[in-house]
């Protein structure tokens, strides 16, 4: 990829989107200045699986070897009862070599670490929020919070959920809150856990997680149906899970018990409908900004990967600013959209309640041939060529 006038793309936020997006833009030959929030790069104790359409647009700019390396890639993958029965299983191991691409269990700050090596701290400006921009159809400048401004060829929102450039390039609207609440933590493996599995288990109204991240640790989540806005007293995280996952199956308790109270992170889980639209004039979204969705297909990050890949390759080319970001929306937009639509309908499913409900629910789970699944992971790569 090349241009022959290099264009200076400015991004609020430093998130994966963001990062991803600075490495492809750096790799093709763009200047880039991503703006970020934080005073520091704190990452959050959380983890992460790239799955393999991710890995796949990691490997177009270059950086799929070395996250393979910061991570860890599974074997197998099940969704479970309580009682530790399966619902489905999924032999992943078989299935990344026959792609021939991995599949990727990370720790986040492991993975934002790779990318801001790669992007360049240099180009990374932190304590900066984007409050504002102008595009005056020939550049856009960005006013900042520290009230300087910064002027470049293209703005790329990828501030998140509550993104600011989306609120002022769509208009504010109120986010969907899913029903559900979450818990998240990383702890030290252990030894009642099934090497190279990645589970998830369904029970009424309720789910865990089990993502085995490498380097010794286990990346967990948790959901339970709730009212929106409830928070758990201090000190009363743990206590509350061990509640609630009473008598589920090895390893819940034990990867509840092998975490520090302090580490143990709360989230209400939201998103919002789909956008018909990202762009207008030289500024567009990506990532949760663009597209936020539950993370009930493991596609947050991911789809924030292929935006920031399939963007920077767009942006590299020799047209006009407005018809690269018009062929960006073309190529990512429904696909993206997709993701939030399906992601939402299958977490309504997994967090049914009712006996009846959750008798109908894993009847059609266990009805699905490993066949099938393996199929549609296919597919998802194939698709996100």
């Amino acid at each position: 990829m090349s241009t022959s006038s290099p264009r200076h793309v400015l991004v609020a936020g430093a998130g994966i989107g963001g990062l991803t997006l600075a490495c492809a833009l750096r790799r093709a030959g763009l200047s880039v200045t991503v703006f970020e929030r934080s005073e520091a790069l704190k990452w959050v104790g959380a983890g992460i699986t790239v799955q393999m359409n991710a890995t796949a647009a990691l490997r177009r700019i270059g950086l799929c070897d070395e996250v393979v390396r910061a991570g860890a890639c599974p074997t197998d993958s099940a969704i479970l009862k309580p009682s530790g029965a399966a619902l489905t299983r999924l032999p992943v191991a078989r299935i990344q070599e026959e792609l021939g691409l991995p599949l990727v269990c990370i720790h986040r700050a492991r993975l934002q670490s790779v990318l801001l090596a790669h992007a360049g701290a240099e180009n990374v400006r932190l304590g900066r929020t984007v409050t504002a921009f102008h595009d005056d159809g020939q550049a856009v400048t960005v006013r900042l919070s520290d009230g300087s401004s910064v002027t470049g060829d293209v703005l790329v929102g990828a501030d998140g959920l509550r993104s600011v450039v989306r609120g002022a390039l769509l208009g504010d609207a109120p986010l969907r809150y899913s029903g559900y609440t979450s818990w998240r933590g990383v702890c030290a493996d252990v030894s009642s856990a099934t090497p190279g599995l990645v589970s998830e288990t369904w029970g009424p109204g309720a789910r865990f997680g089990v993502v085995p991240i490498g380097f010794g640790q286990t990346y967990w989540f948790a959901t339970r149906n709730a009212r929106a806005g409830g928070q758990d007293a201090p000190g009363e995280s743990k206590a509350r899970l061990q509640s609630i996952f009473s008598g589920w199956h090895a390893p819940i308790a034990d990867l509840i018990a092998a975490t520090d109270e302090a580490n143990i992170l709360r989230t209400d889980i939201h998103d919002r409908p789909p956008a018909s639209r990202w762009s207008r004039g030289r500024v567009t979204l990506l990532g949760d900004a663009a597209h936020p969705m539950t993370p009930n297909l493991g596609q947050g990050g991911c789809q924030a990967i292929e935006d920031a890949v399939a963007l920077a390759e767009l942006l590299a080319g020799e047209g006009p600013v407005d018809a690269a970001l018009a062929a960006y929306e073309q190529r990512r937009l429904t696909r993206a959209n997709s993701f939030v639509t399906r992601s939402w309908s299958l977490g309504r499913v997994a967090q049914w309640e009712s006996p009846a409900g959750r008798f109908i629910r894993d009847a059609l789970f266990r009805l699905v041939p490993q066949g099938l699944a393996a199929r549609q992971v296919r597919d998802l790569v194939r698709d996100a060529a």
